[in-house]
């Protein structure tokens, strides 16, 4: 079942539970996807990792906008962003754990070469393409840097 399909199931669903929490983070993820279904090029559909990506990208914004509403103060506007956060999650494939994505790079590291910080845009560029959907590019970037700062 298609994203879309699957947001708009769920949208029913929270709007008869009355779940506004989640009724905010689907409809978030809808608008997105009309976005970039008509946006220009982009051919009225889309496929499964352009899906992963829009999520991701819907989290990493909401994530950026925690950070400043805390250093705020702001814990009202804090809870929406944790909220919508979640419900976009949900959607995203599960994501790797701390070991696990060190040693998926460092295994990219020796397959590349690489052996100091300056080959590190080598690395980020087969990481970031094998690891999409399964850890965030922040992540995947500080781990690069400690690999390879060794």
């Amino acid at each position: 079942m298609a994203l879309e399909q699957k947001v708009n199931d769920q949208i029913k669903s929270a709007m008869l539970a009355k779940d506004e929490a989640k009724l905010r983070g689907l409809r978030a993820i809808k608008a997105a996807i009309i976005l970039a279904k008509t946006a220009e090029g982009a051919g009225g559909n889309l496929d499964e990792a352009a899906e992963t990506k829009l999520l991701q990208k819907l989290v990493k914004q909401r994530k950026d906008s925690l950070e400043i509403f805390e250093k705020q103060n702001r814990e009202d506007l804090a809870k929406k962003e944790k909220e919508e956060i979640i419900v976009i999650e949900e959607f995203l494939p599960r994501q790797m754990g701390a070991d696990e994505l060190k040693s998926r790079i460092a295994a990219i590291i020796t397959s590349v070469g690489a052996s100091s910080p300056a080959d590190m845009g080598k690395v980020m560029g087969v990481a970031s393409k094998e690891l999409a959907g399964q850890a965030d590019g922040k992540t995947i970037s500080q781990v690069v840097k400690e690999l390879l700062a060794k």
